[in-house]
Formats: structure tokens, C-alpha cells, sequence
């Protein structure tokens, strides 16, 4: 099988300051590439805690990892209930925590998932598949403004309200079911002096990552797992976040600030580290990564 490439890896490792005998938490685990770089540092006698929403990615960790096996715990969950996860385990401190918010190669291959634009596939972008909205939902049941906002407020799109106006318009003809369908109405909202000049992405690029932001709830929760995460490290903890776009960063650069004036953490990252050129030319979809980091005092 071919895995998912992890992001900013030499960051990682450097910044969660990785020791043998160590607990950590991945709580984005994905498909295990940062898992298993930390558990080749901190076993035999460390232990790992993975948790993620989407129970195909955990299947692929824990074959991945079985060479490990004794020295991780998977969990089927949201990072947002890292606290009760953490306590029913009867962990109460921590020496590190990670938080990948990117999806990963693996969820976007799949075309069932319904994440690329680039293949058609249902309107789906769950990644709890248990979850009970999906994209479908949301496209064919908010109202025209609803839209509009979320494509802002999510995508930070442009043409917003053109978007909204022109979904509203196709579904009273018939639902929009397809990936391509809603890429495809993304793409003819843009006006067609601009869909070279102005945009470097394909067209349909924020209004996707609004969409899959909306229905799993992604920005809504972040700031309070941040905040679960640093407490329950221990002094000298570290945790650290790998954002994938401005919104995501913005909430973790307002919450680490926040709990430095707070006296709880030191900031490592004063400004938010970049791949290096080799990386992104290795490694594609790191482009658009940001690293930040912080120490528990």
C-alpha cells in the first residue's frame, strides 16, 4: 500500500522533543506516517495514543504499525473529546500532543469519500462516515445566504454569492448528488476573465475545502482541542500544529497566544515554520503547510 506522506516531519520530531519511554498523542492520526516516526523514538518503553474520526484510516495504522504493536492504542474519535478520551484511559498527563490538520492523500484518493474535485464520486466528505450530515445535505438543504457565508466564512471565496446563487439555481432542477457536479458549478461562477488570471488554484478548491470545513465541524472545534491538549501536558510538554490553511492557523496562532498571556505555555515558534524547497518539491501537498509549536510551563 502506498501511505500518505506526512508533513513538516523533521519539524515534528524536533519540536515534541522526542525521548524513549515517553506518552504521546497523535490526535489526528491518519494514515500513521508521524505516529510512526514518534514510536521509533520513544519505544520500547513509550506508549502512543492515536485517535482519528475515520475508522478506514485506523485499519491502515494499526497494519502499518503492528511491528509496534503493545506500545500504541488506536481510538475511533474526534480530537474535540481528547479529554475524555484521555481520561478513559486513566491518562492524566502527557509529554507531548500532536495535531495534523490536514486529510490526508488516502481520504482524497478515494473517490467514494467525495473530497476531490478532481474525481467524481458522491457528495459525501464525512470523515466520521458515521456522521450523519454530509456534504449532500448541506449543498442541497441551506438556504442561498447560508451558502454564500459558509463559502466565505470556510473558503474565503471570492465569488461567494455567485456560487450560492448558481447551487440554488441547479438543485431546483434536480439535487446536486455528484463531486463533479458541484465542482463544475464552482468553475462557471467564476467569471471568465478571471479563471487564469486570478486564480492559481482550479476554481472549486475553496469552495471544497468550505464545504468538508462545514460538515465536519473542523474550525468550530479546533480552539477547544487546542486548548484540552495543553492541559494535560506536562511541564516541559510540547505540542504542536500543522495547519493547512489561514483559518486553521489563525485559530492556533490566537489560541497559543492567548494561553502564553495565560502563563500556561512558552511559544516555540514565534512566527509559523514553512517546508523546506525539497520538501514541497518531494511532496506536493505540503506547499501549503504551517507548523507552530509551544511548551508547557
Amino acid at each position: 500500500m502506498v501511505y500518505h506522506v506526512p508533513v513538516m516531519p523533521d519539524e515534528v520530531i524536533k519540536f515534541l522533543n522526542l525521548k524513549p519511554g515517553q506518552l504521546i498523542v497523535d490526535a489526528t492520526m491518519g494514515t500513521g506516517g508521524h505516529s510512526e516516526m514518534i514510536l521509533e523514538r520513544i519505544t520500547p518503553k513509550g506508549r502512543l495514543i492515536g485517535i482519528d474520526r475515520d475508522k478506514d484510516s485506523l485499519e491502515i495504522c494499526r497494519r502499518r504499525l503492528e511491528r509496534f504493536t503493545g506500545t500504541f492504542q488506536l481510538v475511533h474519535g474526534n480530537f474535540a473529546q481528547v479529554d475524555v478520551i484521555l481520561k478513559d484511559l486513566k491518562i492524566k498527563k502527557i509529554d507531548g500532543i500532536l495535531f495534523d490538520l490536514g486529510i490526508s492523500t488516502f481520504q482524497l484518493k478515494d473517490k467514494d469519500r467525495g473530497f476531490s474535485f478532481l474525481e467524481e464520486g458522491p457528495l459525501d466528505m464525512r470523515m466520521d462516515r458515521t456522521s450523519y450530515f454530509s456534504a449532500y445535505d448541506l449543498v442541497n438543504n441551506l438556504k442561498e445566504k447560508e451558502i454564500s457565508d459558509l463559502l466565505w466564512s470556510f473558503g474565503e471565496e471570492r465569488w461567494h454569492n455567485r456560487i450560492a446563487r448558481i447551487i440554488v439555481e441547479e438543485r431546483e432542477r434536480h439535487p446536486i448528488t455528484t463531486t463533479a457536479q458541484l465542482a463544475n458549478i464552482a468553475a462557471r461562477s467564476v467569471p471568465v476573465r478571471y479563471r487564469h488570471s486570478h486564480y492559481k488554484i482550479h476554481p472549486a478548491t475553496r469552495t471544497f475545502q468550505a464545504v468538508r470545513i462545514a460538515v465536519n465541524r473542523e474550525l468550530e472545534i479546533l480552539e477547544g482541542a487546542l486548548n484540552k491538549g495543553i492541559e494535560f501536558l506536562k511541564i516541559k510538554g510540547r505540542i504542536c500544529v500543522i495547519s493547512f490553511h489561514s483559518l486553521e492557523d489563525r485559530i492556533a496562532k490566537h489560541t497559543f497566544k492567548k494561553a502564553q498571556a495565560e502563563g500556561l505555555i512558552n511559544i516555540l515558534t514565534p512566527k509559523p515554520l514553512t517546508p523546506a524547497q525539497l520538501e514541497v518539491e518531494s511532496n506536493p501537498s505540503s506547499r501549503s503547510s504551517k507548523f507552530r509549536a509551544a511548551e508547557k510551563i
